[in-house]
């Protein structure tokens, strides 16, 4: 029986898509390189950052260039960021069913409070889980158990609902069962490789009907 629904948070719960590809872009031109396609971007998403940073400037300070980008973003999130349509309410249908509710992201906390603050969601979550909780991140298991832990929930008594490979290839390495959602930009670049999706949504309201099921 599912007790509890582990949520990523970037192009599932929150739409950052186009801050964080104008906040890549900005960095991208502000170390002297030309902007580069969109595509590359998205396969990125899910990816810790400095790992991402490390692989794309290996001759700059990964906290350096993170911090570049960082700014752009908060400077441009309130143009660019929204909460996906549909998100509030099925938040509040999953609480108001009685299951407990977490996120498993790997966007720093600092930034993730502020986004949930913004759109008003932060009381709907019993848990929260970001990269400055783990020393290792998506797509090792561990942010996938520590949400478990966090919401005192076994592997097999939840789900996870993310948008990339990251997301998914975590929550296979972690024994908890996976919901991929259609909303995500990632979807524009296919599939997501040889991770285990147990079920697809193609909005947020299709995850009760999901519960009903199981």
């Amino acid at each position: 029986m599912i007790k509890s629904i582990l949520f990523d948070f970037d192009g599932t719960l929150i739409n950052t898509n186009d801050v964080i590809i104008e906040a890549w872009q900005y960095t991208y031109k502000h170390y002297g390189f030309d902007e580069v396609p969109v595509e590359h971007i998205t396969k990125c998403f899910g990816e810790p950052l400095l790992v991402t940073m490390a692989r794309e400037f290996p001759d700059i300070d990964p906290e350096e260039s993170a911090s570049v980008y960082r700014q752009r973003q908060a400077d441009m999130a309130e143009k660019l960021v929204t909460v996906f349509d549909g998100i509030p309410v099925l938040l509040k249908e999953l609480k108001r069913a009685g299951y407990k509710i977490g996120i498993v992201t790997s966007r720093t906390r600092e930034s993730t409070m502020r986004y949930l603050k913004q759109f008003d969601i932060e009381e709907y979550f019993d848990g929260v889980v970001t990269c400055d909780d783990t020393d290792r991140h998506k797509p090792d298991p561990e942010p996938v158990l520590m949400g478990l832990k966090k919401l005192d929930t076994d592997k097999d008594c939840a789900l996870m609902i993310g948008d990339s490979s990251f997301d998914m290839k975590s929550a296979n390495n972690a024994g908890v069962k996976t919901v991929l959602v259609g909303w995500r930009a990632a979807a524009e670049n296919g599939d997501v490789g040889e991770c285990r999706v147990d079920y697809s949504i193609e909005r947020p309201m299709d995850l009760m009907e999901i519960l009903k099921e199981m």
